[in-house]
């Protein structure tokens, strides 16, 4: 029979890392003359990496503590599609990225299922919401963790996890040159660009987009500005937030903000950004790219923050470095006056750029393991989580034939 692998993922991030397991998955099963079957929740990354989806990632995209209160009637509408779609067609094994707030209630349904669990990229339950733990110790077989801290927080509280190197780490430098990245985006390549990455997700770009579209009337014409778009975002979506950035931008009077499609190429050739607390953060940190992070949610969202949020530091750079490497303006620090004094002196070469691209140097060291695969080869993380997968579904199945025979 052909195995059935259920995936998913709710976020930008977490699709992208979808795709490419879907893709491993594939590649590996192929090598041993076999089919293979997945199906679950992602974006059109894992869509065009030939995952069938049963909902679509897009539709159920939010954060915050009150923005997911006031979608829980649409998110758990979708939640039901997915529990529906594992009744009828049982996965020999699952992979839930991230996105606690629907996989929690779905791990429990899964192993009620008598279906395996794999968490790939934890939620960060570490740093909030600890008590969540009991979940993962009771519904989740494997916990395939990203950042070096995770793998002892899991395994200290009776997890079985494993660290198995960031993705993004292993991922190559963008190919294309800043040249043909102008051309592409109607842009002068002559100019220092300045990356402005407000987030995924609809709402939450608009609440960062303000201090963003300030910051860029300070600077002002000295430099360009480029906004990457999430592959999530539908045209709708898109055209909403082109709205919104107009309007804020006649009224600041900021200059030229123009969006590309290609986040790591924007960070690549950036001379520095301004960049929304998320996976974009790890992004900039790899590509060596100087930047701010900032953040702003809801008034009510960040007073439960403050009181419940454990560790340090927001940016995940930061947590990483085990101190601040980047400067993090959230809240009501997030304004343009306070990213212009954060970010102007990582433009012109000198202490403050060489220092900070030194220390990211030494975060994207710590998040590329590069675990030694068959035969000598390097594995790389994708590599590593698809054959833990497969070897659950393996596993499954061998017992599943002794369960048979006697």
């Amino acid at each position: 029979m052909t195995p059935v692998i259920f995936i998913s993922a709710g976020e930008a991030s977490g699709e992208h890392y979808g795709a490419l397991l879907a893709a491993e998955l594939r590649r590996q099963m192929q090598a041993r003359g076999r089919e293979l079957e997945i199906y679950g929740m992602g974006g059109p990354q894992m869509e065009a990496a030939g995952v069938e989806r049963v909902v679509r990632s897009e539709d159920v995209a939010v954060m915050g503590f009150t923005e997911i209160v006031i979608h829980l009637p649409r998110i758990y509408r979708e939640y039901r599609k997915l529990k529906r779609a594992i009744h009828a067609r049982r996965p020999d094994v699952a992979v839930l990225i991230d996105f606690p707030e629907i996989h929690f209630r779905l791990a429990k349904e899964l192993k009620r299922l008598g279906v395996p669990v794999i968490y790939f990229v934890s939620p960060q339950i570490w740093a909030w919401k600890q008590h969540r733990i009991k979940l993962v110790r009771e519904y989740v077989q494997r916990m395939l963790v990203i950042f070096p801290f995770e793998e002892k927080y899991y395994r200290e509280r009776g997890v079985e996890a494993e660290n198995v190197g960031h993705p993004l780490a292993e991922t190559a430098m963008p190919a294309i040159s800043r040249a043909d990245y102008a051309a592409a985006n109607n842009l002068d390549p002559t100019e220092m660009w300045v990356g402005l990455l407000p987030g995924s997700r609809v709402p939450e770009i608009l609440k960062n987009l303000k201090g963003m579209v300030g910051a860029a009337a300070l600077l002002g014409n000295e430099y360009e500005y480029i906004l990457p778009i999430a592959p999530t975002l539908t045209g709708e979506q898109i055209a909403r937030i082109q709205s919104e950035l107009g309007d804020q931008a006649r009224e600041e009077k900021s200059p030229k903000i123009t969006f590309v499609r290609d986040a790591r190429a924007a960070l690549f050739h950036a001379r520095a950004s301004v960049v929304a607390s998320g996976t974009a953060t790890v992004e900039a940190a790899l590509m060596g790219n100087p930047f701010v992070v900032v953040y702003r949610v809801s008034p009510l969202t960040y007073a439960i923050a403050r009181r419940v949020v454990t560790v340090p530091h927001v940016a995940m750079a930061n947590l990483i470095a085990g101190k601040r490497v980047v400067p993090e303006l959230i809240q009501e620090d997030f304004t343009a006056a306070n990213i212009v004094q954060q970010l102007k002196p990582l433009l012109p070469d000198g202490p403050a750029r060489e220092s900070m691209r030194r220390e990211l140097g030494v975060i994207r060291n710590a998040l590329s393991i590069q675990p030694e695969g068959k035969a000598g080869q390097q594995a790389g993380a994708i590599e590593r989580v698809a054959r833990v997968v497969l070897q659950a579904v393996e596993s499954g199945r061998t017992a599943a034939t002794e369960a048979a025979q006697h």
